[in-house]
């Protein structure tokens, strides 16, 4: 896939041909670049660059002098490529959105993780992904030290407000959930969505799932809930949770917290990809 979305990408870009470079540098012309951060942070896309780089002119080559997950700072080098200097111009401004934006969601995510540590509480992301770019900002936060919560509808059942009200109800939800994964021989794990302790409550008369997610709780009802659960279910807080709650919900005792944040709202670190003269 990955190999597919780079062609796609760089014949988005290149269209009938990049006529600034082709009209002012030699076919032949030899160069060398080199990628230099100008954030504090953490780098991550490297080894995708290096894919834009090998499947676009096999011929570059790379030397690596960072990899991914490495804490940088400005003036901090990553690699340098030398090659056709037509192909460093044409693959630069993809290879740099790559990496910026999986750069911008690892910083994100560690500083996330950073705030929790000391607990026992991780870190999920969730669907509120860039089409087309899901896979990367997820891996990004694998590398940032935050956990994948499923990476589309396919891997796990997460029964939400909708599914429920559409459903009829909380035990009519869960009670089809685990008929159709009987009935089609799947095996994912169930997990449900509460708004108030009344359903709660009504989750676990029912059971049969694997995780709790407790949706729009203040800290105080997600202290309460995690002990109304007793350990019975996984649990989870998403909803309106902020740098400055994180620790307080963390501390509440639930074991995730996702956090949509992690690829809808961040900063692309910022780099750029020099010529050396």
């Amino acid at each position: 896939m990955l190999e597919q979305d780079i062609k796609h990408w760089l014949a988005e870009d290149i269209g009938d041909g990049d006529h600034t470079t082709l009209c002012c540098i030699p076919a032949d012309a030899i160069g060398r670049s080199r990628l230099i951060v100008k954030d504090t942070g953490i780098i991550t896309g490297i080894e995708v660059a290096k894919k834009v780089f090998e499947i676009f002119d096999n011929e570059l080559r790379i030397t690596q002098y960072m990899h991914d997950g490495d804490e940088v700072k400005p003036q901090d080098i990553a690699f340098e490529v030398e090659g056709k200097v037509r192909s460093l111009l044409q693959t630069e401004r993809l290879m740099l959105n790559i990496m910026q934006r999986m750069s911008g969601i690892a910083t994100r995510t560690r500083e996330y993780v950073k705030l929790l540590e000391g607990t026992r509480t991780r870190i999920l992301d969730t669907r509120k992904t860039t089409p087309g770019l899901r896979m990367l900002e997820k891996e990004a936060v694998l590398i940032g030290g935050g956990c994948n919560h499923r990476i589309g509808l396919y891997d796990m059942i997460l029964l939400k407000d909708n599914h429920i009200d559409f459903a009829g109800g909380i035990s009519q939800a869960i009670d089809r959930a685990n008929k159709y994964l009987k009935d089609n021989n799947k095996n994912l794990k169930i997990e449900i969505e509460v708004r108030n302790f009344d359903e709660l409550n009504e989750v676990l008369a029912s059971g049969n799932v694997n995780r709790i997610m407790l949706d729009n709780f203040s800290v105080a009802d997600t202290r309460k809930a995690v002990e109304i659960i007793g350990g019975r279910f996984e649990t989870e807080s998403s909803g309106g949770i902020t740098e400055t709650t994180i620790r307080e919900y963390a501390l509440a005792g639930v074991d995730y917290i996702s956090v949509g944040a992690l690829t809808h709202s961040i900063k692309s670190l910022d780099m750029s990809f020099k010529a050396i003269k």
